[in-house]
């Protein structure tokens, strides 16, 4: 019955709340900060692996490979939307990076990104999750909006396959940020809120996306290409450097081949 409601939703309804389930897991990870108030090192780096895993398998077999097959059926020359709009996504995030002030987990308050601000510590750490949650909402809201075109590449099954996905490794992430804060003094239901909110960008972003495919079927190659672009700008800039910073970086690599072969075992599974 649910999924006969879900599958009669406009694409732009299947988008806002395939990216509320995102978001909704992030705060299920959040709420692990109730049990506990530090998160070893190793465990993290792995969360941070598995999360880049995820977005690297999502880039390709739910983004990519799906904007190839469009352009071709469009009688499209098929690497060009993927190229300029793989390039333009990365422009993108690394333009909001230089913008929007942030922190890495575990960097001091002196390694801030983005214009010079006053922020406290805790606002710029969960600004810094929230960066990378746009091109996932955004990844998630285009694939649903892609439905509307009628492609065979372009499935019900595999936009729910790539929400699933992100929402997984949203569990991690949401404790990610979190725990941390708590660590740091703030209490348990301070460093809940604050971690639950880096996922609220997600049906903002997922929204605008499906709305943006829906409006503009023709730039549907590029729209997907872009979110894949997106997404492993965010990869390469923050997850990968981030788990790599000590010694058990292996635990982050182990993450990371887990998190890519979760996400691929979805899409083929069902998308």
């Amino acid at each position: 019955m649910l999924v006969n409601w879900f599958s009669n939703l406009t694409p732009v309804m299947q988008a806002f709340c395939a990216t509320l389930f995102t978001w909704f897991v992030t705060a299920l990870g959040s709420a692990l900060v109730f049990i506990f108030k530090t998160l070893n090192r190793k465990i993290l780096n792995g969360m941070l692996g598995f999360a880049a895993g995820v977005m690297i398998a999502a880039s390709f077999w739910s983004l990519l490979a799906p904007a190839i097959e469009m352009a071709e059926d469009a009688n499209m020359v098929a690497w060009v939307p993927a190229v300029i709009g793989f390039l333009s996504g990365g422009a993108f995030l690394w333009l909001v990076d230089k913008v929007l002030p942030h922190l890495h987990i575990g960097a001091p308050i002196e390694e801030a990104e983005g214009v010079k601000t006053s922020l406290q510590r805790s606002v710029l750490l969960v600004l810094a999750i929230t960066l990378h949650n746009i091109p996932e909402g955004l990844a998630v809201g285009v694939a649903f909006g892609a439905i509307s075109a009628d492609l065979p590449s372009a499935s019900l099954a595999g936009a729910v396959a790539l929400a699933i996905g992100i929402g997984i490794q949203n569990f991690p992430e949401g404790a990610a940020v979190s725990i941390p804060l708590r660590r740091e003094g703030f209490s348990r239901t301070k460093s809940f809120i604050y971690g639950q909110a880096s996922g609220i960008v997600e049906p903002i972003a997922g929204v605008i996306g499906a709305i943006a495919v829906v409006a503009m079927k023709p730039m549907l190659p590029y729209a997907l290409s872009f979110a894949a672009g997106a997404m492993i700008y965010v990869v390469v800039e923050e997850l990968i450097p981030e788990s790599q910073q000590d010694t058990t970086s292996d635990v982050a690599t182990i993450g990371a081949m887990i998190g890519f072969a979760v996400m691929m075992m979805l899409d083929v599974a069902l998308g």
